[in-house]
C-alpha cells in the first residue's frame, strides 16, 4: 500500500516558450526550470498537457485531406461539428454516443479511453490535433530522458483535458504514465480500496494548467506519496486498446 500523501505542493511551468513540431520536451523543460531558478527533485511529478506532447511527436492532421463518410456527414449534421472533425472522431474511435441533444461525442477511444470527441483537438479552421500514438510511451521517453538530464528520479504524468457525459464543463484525466503506479490501495477499518491516483494527481495540476489560453502546459508536484512503476495507464483500464473501429 501507498504511504499517505498530508501535504504537497504545485508549481507551473511559465512563462514556457510555444512548442513546435519536432521540439524536445525534456530540454525545453529543463531550460525552463534553469530560467526560473527551479531544479527537479526526487519523486517529483511531472504533469504534462497532452496538447504539446502531440505538437511534439507531430500528430497534425491537414482537414483538406479528411474525407468524411456518411456516418460523418449526419454525425456532423447532429452535432454542429464539421464533417471532417467527426471524420477524425469516427476514426480515433471504436464507438461513440451522443451525450446530449448536440453533444458532446463521448468516443470510446482506440487507446481504450473515454474521451469527449476522441481526444481530437481542433487547430483552427485548417487543421487538427490528435492525441499522441502511445502515451505511456511516451511518458516514458519523456521520464528517461528528465532523469538524464536533471539527475532526479521523477515521475511523469501525460494529462489531457476532458468533458463528461454527465456534466458541463471540462475536467483532467490522465492518458500516459511512467514511474508512477497509477492506481494506489487504500485500506481503512479493513475496507480496501483502489484508486485512480494519476487522475487525482492531473486534476490537482489541472487547476494551475488551466484549459484554453493558460500558456502552462507543464506543472511539477512535489510531496506526492506513490509507488515507482511503469505499468503506465493502460493497466487500468476496463477494456484493451484496439487498432480500429469494428464494421
Amino acid at each position: 500500500m501507498t504511504v499517505p500523501t498530508s501535504a504537497f505542493s504545485a508549481f507551473a511551468l511559465e512563462p514556457f516558450p510555444t512548442v513546435r513540431p519536432g521540439d524536445d520536451l525534456a530540454r525545453t523543460i529543463m531550460q525552463v526550470l534553469a530560467q526560473t531558478g527551479s531544479t527537479l527533485q526526487d519523486q517529483d511529478v511531472i504533469v504534462v498537457a497532452s496538447k504539446v506532447v502531440s505538437i511534439a511527436e507531430q500528430r497534425y492532421v491537414n482537414l483538406t485531406a479528411v474525407t468524411p463518410t456518411p456516418e460523418a456527414e449526419s454525425l456532423s449534421a447532429r452535432t454542429g461539428k464539421p464533417a471532417t472533425i467527426t471524420q477524425l472522431i469516427l476514426d480515433e474511435s471504436v464507438s461513440y454516443i451522443v451525450a446530449g441533444e448536440h453533444g458532446p461525442v463521448i468516443a470510446r477511444h482506440r487507446l481504450g479511453f473515454e474521451l469527449t470527441s476522441a481526444g481530437v483537438d481542433r487547430a483552427g479552421t485548417e487543421g487538427a490535433w490528435l492525441l499522441p500514438l502511445d502515451p505511456d510511451s511516451s511518458a516514458r521517453a519523456l521520464r528517461d530522458a528528465l532523469i538524464t538530464l536533471a539527475g532526479a528520479d521523477v515521475g511523469v504524468v501525460i494529462a489531457d483535458s476532458d468533458g463528461r457525459a454527465d456534466r458541463r464543463g471540462a475536467t483532467c484525466i490522465s492518458i500516459g504514465s511512467a514511474g508512477v503506479a497509477p492506481l494506489r490501495l487504500t485500506e481503512h477499518e479493513g475496507k480496501r480500496q483502489e484508486e485512480t491516483l494519476t487522475d487525482m494527481i492531473t486534476g490537482a495540476a489541472g487547476i494551475i494548467l488551466g484549459q484554453r489560453g493558460r500558456g502552462a502546459p507543464v506543472a511539477v508536484l512535489r510531496g506526492i506519496s506513490y509507488e515507482p512503476s511503469d505499468d503506465g495507464i493502460t493497466m487500468m483500464l476496463h477494456q484493451s486498446p484496439a487498432h480500429q473501429r469494428p464494421e
